[in-house]
């Protein structure tokens, strides 16, 4: 508790980044993060980056923040390019904290104060929270039983390696973080939150999880198919295989490879076995999925684009 409350007596700064792609969900989001509790002691504003190549969010945003409680401030990063916006929002951000939440979620009314605790309380450079799915009435019951939408951190021996810019809290002080921004070369495809917070943990950043910092998603009809699913599983094991190939030298990526495809096949086996249980036979579909996307980045397969194209919509990158 001394950390804490040595914590909140010099007023933490943070600023709550969201990039925003013409999104008029924005709207909601920004009214969410504006009726947080358990922040008074905290000096919090909020930055929205848009990324479209014309300002079209500037009108919204500005017609919101005369009606919210919280300072707002709108940037125009303009390249179609989530990584440019969103290392336009750190370098725009004053303070202690950028915390980053999408612009299709809402957050829940403690979502940033459980961020901030945990963040003080085990001297946290990251920490995650969850995203909760909100489907509609036409999602498929597989679907909404096996929660196939949410997004939570993945741990390898007991530690966070990675993680996800849909609810995030960094801090801009760790040795880990500062200079270090997204890569603009995968702000397209996706995958750029991926190696950014791997980059992290690779120098020494502590990566921690929320489990009450949540926020929801609501999912729109054309994201509840398996053919949205397994294009975005597709370009998860693209980003996988971009992160193998740190390991330097031909032998070792060819290694890797074969591993991938060994797994892919015995996920494509197993998902044969539990056919007629669709959660189970799904959720093993889209790993081998996911690990013949890592084959094909590493056979030099061009990684998909899912960011700034048209009829996509996604700003949820394949992270």
């Amino acid at each position: 508790m001394n950390n804490e409350r040595a914590l909140l007596d010099r007023r933490v700064k943070v600023t709550v980044c969201i990039c925003t792609y013409r999104r008029p969900q924005i709207a909601a989001t920004l009214r969410s993060v504006d009726a947080s509790t358990g922040i008074e002691d905290y000096q919090v504003d909020i930055l929205v980056a848009d990324n479209d190549l014309k300002p079209t969010a500037r009108e919204l945003v500005s017609s919101l923040a005369n009606q919210l409680s919280m300072r707002v401030r709108y940037i125009h990063a303009p390249s179609s390019n989530i990584s440019l916006a969103r290392n336009a929002c750190l370098e725009a951000a004053a303070g202690d904290y950028v915390a980053f939440i999408d612009d299709d979620e809402t957050a829940s009314s403690t979502w940033l104060s459980h961020l901030l605790r945990k963040a003080c309380l085990a001297n946290s450079d990251v920490v995650l929270g969850p995203v909760k799915a909100i489907y509609g009435i036409h999602a498929p019951g597989w679907m909404v039983r096996g929660k196939f939408h949410d997004t939570l951190p993945v741990w390898v021996k007991n530690e966070i390696r990675a993680g996800y810019t849909c609810n995030a809290l960094i801090r801009l002080g760790s040795p880990a973080i500062i200079g270090r921004r997204f890569d603009p070369a995968l702000g397209r495809t996706g995958g750029e939150d991926t190696v950014y917070f791997h980059g992290v943990w690779k120098m020494g950043g502590k990566i921690d999880y929320a489990p009450d910092a949540w926020v929801e998603e609501s999912v729109p009809g054309n994201r509840a198919s398996f053919k949205w699913l397994r294009e975005r599983r597709f370009r998860f094991g693209q980003t996988h295989a971009i992160l193998a190939n740190e390991r330097k030298g031909k032998v070792g990526l060819a290694g890797h490879m074969v591993l991938a495809g060994a797994k892919a096949g015995y996920s494509f086996m197993v998902a044969l076995v539990v056919w007629f249980l669709p959660v189970r036979r799904n959720r093993w579909l889209l790993r081998g999925i996911m690990h013949a996307g890592v084959v094909s980045r590493l056979a030099g397969m061009r990684t998909i684009e899912a960011y700034g194209v048209a009829g996509k919509g996604d700003q949820r990158n394949a992270s």
